[in-house]
């Protein structure tokens, strides 16, 4: 599991669907939850975890996308095997993996030090943790 800390920004509920908003490093990220702890209110930090196969890459990214959650990070380290690619990816703060198809990884000719987009559908990020302050 990857994981992000963030900051609630803002919670929308319409009958048990909530969109949750969050500040990444000044970004929105955005979350679909069916189901919210009485202690995730705004303001609150917290610890986003998504599986870093539900995280896909963009090179020389721009235009527009469905995808909610669109994250600058640099290549720190990749790892090509046979079948898949693990990734290690960096912002200011905060280091997360993806794993692609290799296929796919050396199509976008992909390495250590490329400036990449991470991509992550709202579905796909959850709340692992309510943080302390």
């Amino acid at each position: 599991m990857s994981n992000i800390e963030a900051r609630i920004k803002d919670i929308q509920t319409v009958d048990s669907l909530n969109i949750v908003t969050f500040d990444f490093e000044g970004n929105n990220l955005s979350m679909m939850s069916l189901e919210l702890k009485d202690e995730v209110q705004v303001g609150k930090k917290v610890l986003l975890g998504t599986k870093p196969t539900a995280v896909a890459i963009a090179k020389e990214f721009s235009g527009e996308i469905s995808y909610s959650n669109q994250i600058k990070a640099d290549i720190e380290s990749i790892e090509i095997g046979e079948l898949l690619c693990s990734i290690r990816l960096c912002t200011s703060t905060t280091s997360f993996e993806s794993i692609i198809t290799a296929k796919s990884a050396k199509r976008l000719n992909l390495k250590q030090g490329d400036k990449v987009t991470a991509l992550i559908k709202a579905n796909e990020l959850s709340i692992s943790k309510v943080l302390d302050d």
